[in-house]
């Protein structure tokens, strides 16, 4: 076979991979969510429900925090708060005694094991029903519990997501980019809850029926993996949009590549080990959602790769491949321009973008070579910026915060 075809070949099967990965799987979630939709029978309910938030060093936030769940518009002698301390070593720990008498316990884990291990045993601890997971620096809205609790009506219900609004009081590119990236997000898990499951959870907004809490392994993206555990079991796990929180982003691209190196390289363990469940005739449907969601997504630098490579060997034979190795290029250059200009303190809105589809992915083989060479992550080390700038309480927040169309 000719190298010119042998190359086009692969450009037009890189760029197809590509569409599928981007716009090709929202679209059939959109057609099969027309003609199989799930709807979920909601009632009013008040069971007991217990707050568990895990926190390693977090004396900067937790105070914020516990007023924050201690104000929740629900009954207070349905309302169990535990924070899951992973051997805090700052005053955290401190902090968290002092609200005993409001009803906050503490529980310290007796050896560091990490944010999944801490999750496991406070679930033990805990006395609710339906658990309620969440971080030190994530705030609630009043009526969260209200709008999360009327999906366990139904019984195929095993867990219910809320959605996650990122703030960024100093408007930064990476933030920008941050708050795009969940848009795009939440719209496909609009449509996965609508058709089957979710495949994932916001770590910080999940609830999940005690009787179908299932412990899982240090090492799991527990956030990620619950969805998964409540498929196995017969459940579902659905998203509703009028819960809501908000939590800060990442102002800076380092801090954003590793948070995203760990999640991604925790996921690729987690897929690993749940296989199985990408065989459709095992799962059915959200085998599909599994491999397009998250399998092809994180393939999407291979695509890439045959993008840029494919073109540019083919740019001498035509100006329609010259074109597109000039795009790709001019596009990467924009990417690292805008990561040299936010290294000087110099903002630029335009190419926040590029630069955050390039971080994304870059994360994405870096993570991909840990998962391979048997690096695994358990224990957290919280990524903050410094505490000059307080976080916005999300009860003052209109929830079109981040564009409006979650």
């Amino acid at each position: 076979m000719r190298f010119e075809v042998v190359m086009q070949v692969c450009f037009w099967s890189g760029a197809l991979l590509l569409f599928y990965t981007y716009v090709g799987y929202p679209l059939l979630l959109a057609i099969v969510g027309r003609f199989r939709s799930r709807p979920i029978r909601r009632a009013e309910m008040k069971p007991t429900v217990t707050v568990i938030i895990t926190a390693y060093n977090e004396e900067r936030d937790i105070r914020t925090k516990l007023e924050n769940t201690l104000a929740l518009d629900y009954p207070s002698d349905r309302l169990e708060i535990i924070v899951a301390s992973d051997c805090s070593t700052d005053r955290t720990d401190e902090i968290v005694r002092e609200f005993a008498l409001r009803g906050v316990r503490l529980y310290r884990q007796r050896e560091r094991l990490g944010k999944t291990a801490a999750q496991n045993a406070a679930v033990k601890e805990a006395q609710g029903e339906v658990i309620l997971f969440s971080d030190a620096t994530t705030l609630y809205n009043r009526d969260v519990l209200r709008a999360l609790l009327p999906n366990f009506a139904d019984e195929t219900v095993g867990c219910v997501a809320g959605r996650l609004v990122y703030v960024d009081p100093t408007d930064s590119g990476i933030g920008q980019g941050a708050r795009s990236y969940w848009s795009y997000e939440t719209f496909l898990k609009e449509r996965e809850s609508q058709i089957r499951s979710l495949i994932g959870a916001s770590g910080c907004l999940y609830a999940v029926r005690r009787s179908a809490y299932v412990p899982m392994y240090p090492e799991a993206c527990s956030d990620f993996l619950i969805a998964t555990k409540m498929v196995e079991q017969g459940f579902r796990a659905v998203f509703e949009p009028s819960a809501v929180c908000t939590e800060e982003t990442n102002r800076r691209a380092d801090k954003e590549l590793r948070m995203r190196v760990r999640v991604i390289t925790q996921t690729f363990t987690d897929l690993w080990r749940h296989r199985h469940m990408m065989n459709p005739l095992r799962s059915g449907f959200y085998a599909v959602e599994l491999i397009s969601h998250k399998v092809m997504r994180y393939m999407v630098p291979l695509f890439l790769l045959l993008l840029l490579a494919s073109s540019i060997a083919l740019a001498p034979y035509s100006l329609f491949y010259a074109l597109a190795a000039f795009g790709q290029i001019g596009f990467y250059a924009a990417a690292a321009l805008s990561w040299l200009m936010e290294r000087r303190g110099v903002r630029n809105r335009l190419l926040a973008l590029p630069q955050y589809f390039v971080l994304a992915n870059l994360a994405s083989v870096i993570a991909f070579y840990k998962f391979l060479s048997g690096e695994r992550y358990a224990r957290w080390e919280p990524i903050r910026e410094s505490a000059g700038v307080a976080q916005t309480p999300a009860s003052t927040l209109s929830v079109t915060t981040d564009g409006g169309n979650r």
